[in-house]
């Protein structure tokens, strides 16, 4: 099977396009044939091996886990959709057939790639049936995160929520569901070129970072929602109402890959309350393009990678 691998840090082209074995799955697994996945922020960040804002004793803890002088892990991918090729002799849940989204995030990642074997039990439902697989492969990541932050924050309906980077995989679910479901108040900040998409997802208003800053408003919230991992403390706590909550996308979003937030945002995706915001797709043998895209830090939503023909 095809797969795009990487072997040392470096820039996009240190990827490569190689025929590896085609995984077989095991008695508790699942064979899905891969039709799409993302490119995501961490994917770069793992290939690049530049990591953001972090002391020296996080670098050195993300060189044992990630590899030290080369990556453990041959195969990035932190998500996926497709169709189950075959499942292990004593899988019950899931059929040869059946179409599929899943988060690789706790697997060793993979979804680069024409095949991957997950456990029955893993992060994987049946795809949205009203979503492409381009689309539903976009959920996992952003859309998990999402919600398991915004639930951290405690948010009410009526609440004012202040969601920086709102134009981002992660923000525009947060916009979403917090203006949707959980009926807040939504001031999205962003560029000056994604305004528009914001309000379009709920966003009652939508701050251009690039020409003012919030702080400077004298707007306060009861929730502030960095999805980006971008702002420092000065700045958040000068918008924090007294008792509000703070969330950061990097140090809050452990725990969040879970079946039941899938099968929470499928619901909702079916029932028409949210969506994933889809910037590019690319095909599979331009990843190296996708993830020059992904590096610039400008994409709305998500860019996708077809990894098959659906």
């Amino acid at each position: 099977m095809k797969a795009s691998v990487y072997t040392q840090y470096g820039p996009p082209e240190v990827l490569r396009m190689v025929d590896v074995p085609k995984p077989t799955p095991r008695d508790y697994e699942l064979l899905v044939k891969v039709h799409a996945t993302t490119v995501t922020i961490g994917d770069t960040i793992m290939r690049s091996f530049k990591l953001p804002n972090i002391t020296g004793w996080q670098k050195f803890m993300a060189r044992l886990i990630l590899g030290w002088n080369k990556p453990r892990r041959h195969i990035l991918g932190m998500e996926l959709a497709g169709e189950i090729d075959a499942i292990g002799r004593k899988v019950t849940r899931f059929h040869p057939g059946d179409a599929v989204f899943a988060s690789t995030y706790d697997v060793n990642f993979g979804g680069h790639a024409e095949y991957k074997c997950l456990p029955e039990k893993g992060v994987i439902a049946l795809k949205p049936v009203n979503l492409t697989y381009e689309e539903a492969a976009a959920i996992p990541g952003g859309g998990q995160t999402a919600w398991h932050c915004l639930q951290k924050g405690r948010l009410q309906p009526g609440q004012k929520i202040l969601i920086y980077g709102a134009s981002g995989a992660v923000g525009t679910f947060a916009v979403q569901l917090a203006s949707r479901h959980f009926a807040a108040n939504v001031t999205g900040v962003c560029s000056g070129a994604n305004v528009d998409l914001v309000k379009s997802l709920g966003a009652s208003q939508v701050i251009d970072y690039t020409s003012q800053d919030f702080t400077q408003s004298g707007e306060t919230y009861d929730v502030i929602f960095d999805a980006v991992g971008k702002l420092s403390p000065t700045q958040w706590k000068k918008a924090l109402k007294p008792g509000g909550v703070h969330i950061n996308v990097h140090a809050d979003s452990n725990g969040g890959e879970k079946v039941e937030y899938m099968l929470i945002l499928k619901e909702m995706i079916e029932a028409g309350v949210i969506k994933p915001i889809m910037d590019r797709v690319y095909p599979f043998d331009q990843i190296v393009e996708a993830h020059r895209y992904v590096e610039q830090g400008h994409k709305k939503g998500n860019v996708a990678i077809k990894v098959a023909s659906s």
